[in-house]
């Protein structure tokens, strides 16, 4: 009877253990993941990267997506490599201009202040700021006019030479924001997530120009003002260098996440064609704290 009941105890302890034991498991926290995004209608895709390890998990990582701000991120890296190099100083000012060439025919266009998630910049048109600060609004708020600005500074195909040189090598940054005549022909700027997690993770690691320039990047991206997604559902001691990146159907978030105990991960989400951006927003929320508590069971 003693043997039946000892027997009957490890089975037991064997259930109740396996759910902790399962957030170890690459594999089927993969699986968990799927089954969130399956509850959406549209594509997702994942790259999560263990900073101390090299452990990955991927899904969907090669497929394209439009890059919606996203595209920011190497723009800011173009940025400072330029500076590194001499061309410019980021504390030097520049003047503040809404005026922009379509990358189509060269036709003049200009941004409204009324579709750009900062409109404070609008009101700086003719007047100079240091590029840090465009760079800093084109980051934390998203700021098209700042970004239209910087990629018209730094050139579209620098940013495309510098990704080529990190093996980004399917980010495609062929133009600013708004330019709708582009956009109409297809010519939009497009990433994988698999690329974005090539870039956080030089980011992360210093390699980016030198290590003063990646921390003085990571130092902005932790300012990020929109937080719906990765770090929406991470404890407050959790802090996420990150960019974001939404239009209608499409929503992004690649970055950073650093643990208060010094351990960090990369974590990027993509998404396109959803009906329902709310949703779709919390589902992507809900894989961030599934990576979260899979990273946090994971230390050695």
């Amino acid at each position: 009877m003693s043997i039946t009941l000892s027997a009957i105890l490890l089975t037991l302890s064997v259930m109740i253990s396996s759910p902790t034991n399962s957030l170890k498991n690459p594999e089927q926290l993969k699986e968990q993941i799927k089954a969130e995004f399956a509850k959406q209608k549209g594509t997702f895709a994942l790259a999560f990267k263990n900073l101390q390890t090299g452990e990955e998990i991927l899904i969907n990582e090669k497929i394209n997506f439009h890059a919606a701000s996203t595209m920011k991120t190497p723009v800011l890296i173009e940025a400072y490599k330029q500076a590194a190099a001499g061309k410019f100083r980021i504390r030097e000012r520049i003047p503040v201009k809404n005026e922009f060439k379509s990358i189509v025919d060269e036709s003049l266009f200009s941004l409204d202040a009324g579709d750009d998630s900062d409109s404070v910049l609008y009101t700086k048109v003719g007047t100079k700021l240091p590029i840090y600060d465009l760079l800093y609004l084109m980051i934390i708020k998203s700021s098209n006019l700042a970004t239209n600005i910087i990629i018209d500074l730094v050139g579209a195909k620098n940013v495309n030479q510098t990704m080529r040189e990190m093996g980004a090598n399917d980010i495609q940054v062929l133009r600013g924001v708004e330019d709708s005549k582009a956009y109409q022909k297809g010519m939009n700027n497009t990433t994988t997530a698999f690329d974005q997690m090539v870039i956080f993770n030089d980011m992360a690691k210093g390699k980016i120009v030198n290590k003063r320039s990646s921390n003085a990047m990571i130092r902005i991206l932790l300012d990020q003002a929109f937080n719906d997604k990765i770090p929406a559902q991470l404890p407050r001691d959790v802090k996420v260098a990150h960019k974001t990146g939404w239009i209608k159907g499409i929503n992004h978030d690649a970055g950073i996440v650093y643990l208060p105990d010094g351990r960090k991960y990369v974590l990027v989400l993509l998404s396109k064609e959803m009906t329902d951006d709310k949703a779709g927003v919390l589902a992507m929320s809900n894989v961030s704290k599934m990576v979260y508590d899979y990273f946090v069971k994971k230390k050695e």
